[in-house]
């Protein structure tokens, strides 16, 4: 596999991104829609167009402790973070798509931007222009920024949910359903950090 360029590469999602001139640009996207446990996160940033940052990317795409010394760089650099959560309860009760337009409108309202660029979801209601982008955070220097701000911010705290909540693994599998979580889920059952209706396939209706 060839070798990434890492600057090339964050100096082309920062082009996509200078075509949108004379405005304030936000990029926002979302971590943790899939997982069991825990909040869904959202991040909502503005990023300078200097520094470029190398490692800026699909935060998918870097390892763990990468993201965590990214995640300090753009903290850093950036001129507006917000962030936004939809905690488990939410999930439950308006569905994880919107939960997660609730986050993302969380993290918007502390970011004063004319344009907001959305990683593929719609309809928000924001305070400026919504320009959704499919694979955004592969396309987009503040969606990819965004990206890393909040899945930083959503591992950490399922970091602090597997000191409060041993035996569930969160720390390693961030809330995911891995074998090892399941088995905890259905020998344990689930704990206030759960979203009740994604684990009744596990535990039942009684979940």
């Amino acid at each position: 596999m060839a070798k990434i360029d890492r600057m090339a590469h964050a100096q082309m999602l920062m082009d996509h991104d200078l075509q949108f001139t004379g405005v304030v640009l936000a990029g926002i996207d979302e971590v943790g829609r899939g997982p069991l446990a825990g909040n869904v996160v959202t991040a909502c940033v503005v990023m300078p167009p200097e520094p470029v940052i190398p490692w800026i990317d699909d935060s998918k795409k870097l390892s763990e402790s990468r993201r965590e010394k990214v995640f300090e760089e753009i903290m850093e650099h950036a001129i507006f973070v917000g962030i936004g959560e939809a905690t488990p309860e939410e999930i439950d009760r308006i569905n994880i798509l919107e939960a997660t337009r609730e986050a993302m409108r969380r993290a918007a309202a502390q970011v004063p931007a004319d344009v907001f660029l959305i990683d593929a979801v719609t309809g928000l209601g924001l305070n400026g222009r919504e320009v959704p982008i499919i694979k955004g955070d592969a396309t987009s220097y503040a969606i990819a920024a965004a990206s890393i701000v909040a899945k930083v911010t959503r591992d950490r705290q399922l970091v602090e949910l597997d000191r409060l909540y041993p035996g569930y693994g969160f720390a390693r599998n961030k809330g995911y359903g891995t074998a090892e979580h399941i088995a905890a889920l259905k020998q344990l059952g689930p704990c206030p950090a759960h979203r009740r209706s994604f684990i009744r396939n596990f535990c039942g209706e009684d979940a």
